[in-house]
């Protein structure tokens, strides 16, 4: 019996019982309790994969800070109904109750982190994180973990067995916690890059193998662990609709790097764009705020904060601005863009850690400064409102999406990677 997918091109495609190795398998996804995001959909890609590879397929969920048990609590009542499109056969949910804090917690973990070292906060709160209820009855086969500070809760699932771990890295996350500590209050000593960076390498070694999904990614830590088995594989980000509007638009999630682009966008590009129009979707609006109150407020009406359909928002598009000045590894939300075939106004920096010249893309204009952003951006929005833009379906980046980015071409992936554990 075959089993079948939608494709990210919108074909219904068959995958033949040979091309189907987890046939009859268990896979737990693990992860951090994120919606909303970049990651979010990366996961929800993993269990639509080795669920077309013919997998049954969990999904397990931590809580990156202490919560209540879920799903009570003031933030897993907004995960769980924020990620109830995650597609898995059943889901679990687990983080570090309060009652941690009686542990060594306050010294292991939480002196750290007023340091700055987010690091091994959350590797002390993995340590501390229970077995999800009903779990005990699970036989899982093959274990996809995201991110190295949830291996500590991985070996708690493994219950003393021995499980094949892939383990997604998405970036490495030292560089994402420096970006952070920019924008907190912590007192000295501060945490190093060199600090953080050890304590996941030497968690990351833990993995039978390290998938990375960006070139910069993949040369890096191939570098720092020579001694690891290492697969580049492109993630699967779901498509967006494809873009027939003339709604000029930038989609942007809540973290540090997106902050810092959009505060450049609105700081150097906005004022020379005169009466141009761009909606701002996603809940970057209230990372904005809460950074900086001033600069939301003079830029409240272009907010339009977190949709339940961002992919009405896409269809409805005929602009998307891409305006990344700060950020590392693969951005999700650039994937997005290229999937929805619309002409996209670009730095060259949103398009990182992808193997692709974007200056030979046809429907992308790529700005090197704030002045020529804002024309292009200019040009771009009067195009759209004359419905000049070529078919989407047959636009550049369309083609690059699917080619590279695809749900099937990345179930092959992840096939070919597993079959060496």
């Amino acid at each position: 019996m075959n089993k079948s997918f939608w494709s990210a091109t919108g074909r219904e495609e068959s995958l033949g019982a040979n091309e189907r190795p987890f046939a009859g398998k268990t896979v737990a996804v693990v992860h951090a309790a994120w919606h909303s995001c970049g990651s979010y959909q990366v996961n929800v890609s993993q269990i639509a994969a080795y669920k077309a590879l013919g997998a049954r397929v969990i999904s397990v969920a931590m809580m990156d800070d202490l919560a209540r048990r879920p799903p009570g609590g003031a933030r897993w009542p907004t995960y769980i109904e924020a990620s109830n499109d995650i597609g898995a056969d059943r889901r679990y949910f687990a983080g570090a109750p309060f009652s941690a804090l009686a542990s060594r917690l306050l010294v292991d973990g939480w002196w750290r982190l007023i340091h700055g070292d987010q690091a091994s906060w959350l590797i002390e709160l993995a340590r501390r994180t229970p077995l999800p209820e009903g779990f005990e009855n699970e036989t899982i086969d093959f274990i996809h973990a995201n991110h190295y500070f949830t291996l500590p809760f991985v070996e708690t699932l493994m219950r003393g067995r021995k499980v094949p771990v892939v383990l997604e890295t998405q970036d490495i996350q030292a560089r994402q916690y420096m970006l952070r500590n920019k924008g907190g209050f912590f007192i000295p000593p501060y945490a190093t890059y060199d600090d953080m960076l050890k304590i996941e390498l030497a968690w990351m070694r833990r993995a039978d193998l390290c998938a990375h999904l960006n070139e910069e990614e993949h040369r890096d830590f191939q570098k720092l662990l020579p001694e690891l088995r290492h697969a580049l594989i492109y993630p699967a980000v779901l498509s967006a609709p494809l873009a027939r509007g003339r709604d000029v638009i930038i989609v942007a999630s809540d973290n540090y790097g997106n902050y810092v682009s959009l505060r450049w966008f609105l700081e150097e590009v906005v004022p020379l764009a005169g009466d141009a129009r761009v909606a701002i979707y996603g809940n970057i609006d209230g990372g904005v705020k809460r950074r900086d109150a001033g600069l939301y407020e003079a830029h409240r009406a272009l907010f339009k904060g977190r949709v339940d359909d961002i992919g009405a928002v896409y269809a409805n598009a005929g602009c998307v601005l891409l305006p990344t000045v700060e950020g590392h590894g693969l951005s999700i939300k650039a994937v997005e863009a290229l999937s929805c075939g619309v002409p996209l106004v670009a730095t060259p920096l949103a398009f990182r850690g992808m193997q692709v010249d974007p200056a030979k893309l046809s429907n992308v204009a790529l700005a090197e400064n704030a002045q020529q952003f804002a024309a292009l951006w200019r040009d771009a929005e009067a195009r759209a409102e004359g419905g000049q833009a070529a078919a989407p379906e047959r636009s550049d980046t369309r083609r690059l999406y699917e080619d590279a980015f695809s749900q099937e071409a990345y179930a092959r992936a992840l096939a070919t990677a597993a079959a060496e554990l």
